[in-house]
């Protein structure tokens, strides 16, 4: 029985709400607050029309002020807030959490809107030559926040969605159940989607691109080797997809990871991409419109990225005409017992069968449930330690059973082929 505050109304928390009315042996009370309240309502009546025991709120909140996010904790008071508005948000979101003395849960780790800002940018740049990886986000911000959250007796748990979040956990349970030593992790990121649209991103095209316009990397032996965008490709066969083409990208379990199993050798992330997309992609970089330094515009300062953002189809309405499915999940070799072994756990997710429960398409379907589901094991106690943590950090088995539970089965394949 418990209370809960989500911050954010996108595609993404729209899953997640839904997916918090399904468990009201859990949830009891739940207040939806964004920028644009008329969107909570909306949401809010539209699951009250399908009929629900969660009794439902909804509020306006600038998540970028820490004032107005306290003012909104203290009035409400909940049992733990659940952040899923931007990564630009998560700190001020994390520190009226403090103020306020209540558990903390995103899905998404920390990055700068404005990555010009000199102060961020001096610690980016020595963080760059210590750690050897140039991406704009990275842990080391919420992290920092550990002691606070440990003295306060407060969970923060970062990043529950599925890449980060049900990676990590595979990972956990891979190291619990079927390894003695992890050798090395390939996280495969497939969306076999078609939306129908010449350029659409499935999630926020700010994070979207920003993330897969920069130099990728990975770990090897403890060190960050960085690759240039799109460097290293490579063909997979992906059960229930078929071959795609996937890329090396950076991505923030990793970084993770490879701080908590620091005996494993490698650890790669890939995602898929079509030509069609990277074309465009590639197109809109050379012309400067991801960039994210302002520029002028007949007497205004426009940010190129957030108005291309503007342009382009909200993820959240791509559901209805989004076919196919993802396929998400790790590739491990190590041993066991003395004997070498490798597995391949993954989840297959179809996007029309997301539109015909929630009106999602996939990527926001595997990306809400686990934000639920980390919000459920932190609120139920069985998640709740005092500090900052990611998904891997917690015993992995409650977290797999509510995945089969609440619409995301996985598989474990003993036999998989390797990524060279």
């Amino acid at each position: 029985m418990s209370r809960l505050l989500v911050i954010g109304c996108g595609g993404v928390a729209q899953v997640a709400i839904q997916k918090c009315c399904q468990n009201s042996e859990t949830f009891t009370e739940l207040m939806i607050a964004s920028r644009t309240e008329e969107k909570c309502i909306a949401l809010r009546e539209k699951i009250e029309k399908a009929g629900t025991a969660v009794k439902l709120e909804t509020a306006r909140v600038n998540a970028d002020s820490v004032d107005e996010l306290v003012s909104l904790i203290r009035a409400y008071k909940p049992d733990a807030v659940l952040n899923v508005a931007l990564p630009y948000q998560d700190l001020a979101v994390m520190e009226a959490c403090l103020a306020c003395k209540v558990d903390y849960i995103d899905t998404a780790n920390y990055e700068p809107e404005d990555t010009d800002d000199p102060e961020w940018r001096a610690i980016y740049e020595k963080r760059v030559r210590e750690k050897g990886f140039t991406a704009y986000f990275d842990y080391s911000w919420q992290w920092a926040y550990g002691e606070k959250f440990k003295e306060a007796n407060l969970t923060a748990l970062l990043g529950s969605g599925f890449d980060p979040g049900v990676t990590s956990v595979f990972t956990a349970y891979a190291a619990k159940h079927y390894f003695d030593v992890i050798d090395t992790i390939d996280i495969l990121d497939c969306n076999g989607g078609d939306h129908g649209y010449p350029f659409a991103t499935n999630f926020n095209p700010e994070i979207n691109l920003r993330e897969v316009s920069a130099n990728g990397s990975y770990l090897e032996n403890g060190r960050w080797v960085e690759t240039k965008p799109m460097e290293i490709k490579r063909v997979y066969d992906f059960p229930q997809v078929g071959k795609k083409d996937m890329y090396l990208l950076h991505h923030e379990e990793i970084e993770a990871l490879g701080r908590n199993f620091p005996e494993v050798k490698r650890i790669r992330f890939f995602m898929t991409f079509g030509q069609s997309y990277l074309t465009h992609m590639k197109c809109l970089e050379n012309v400067g419109m991801l960039s994210t330094s302002p520029v002028s515009f007949e007497g205004h300062k426009i940010v190129p990225i957030q108005f291309l953002k503007a342009l382009l189809p909200d993820p959240a309405s791509l559901g209805p005409r989004t076919v196919g499915k993802t396929n998400i999940g790790c590739i491990f070799t190590g041993r066991k017992d003395g004997k070498e072994r490798r597995i391949y756990i993954y989840n297959v997710c179809d996007h029309q069968e997301c539109c015909r429960e929630l009106g999602s398409q996939a990527i926001s379907y595997t990306t809400g449930v686990p934000a639920m589901i980390g919000a459920a094991l932190v609120v139920k106690g069985l998640w709740k330690k005092p500090g900052v943590f990611t998904t891997d950090e917690f015993d992995p088995d409650p977290y797999m059973e509510m995945l089969n539970q609440y619409g995301l089965p996985w598989v474990v394949d003993e036999n998989p082929v390797l990524v060279d």
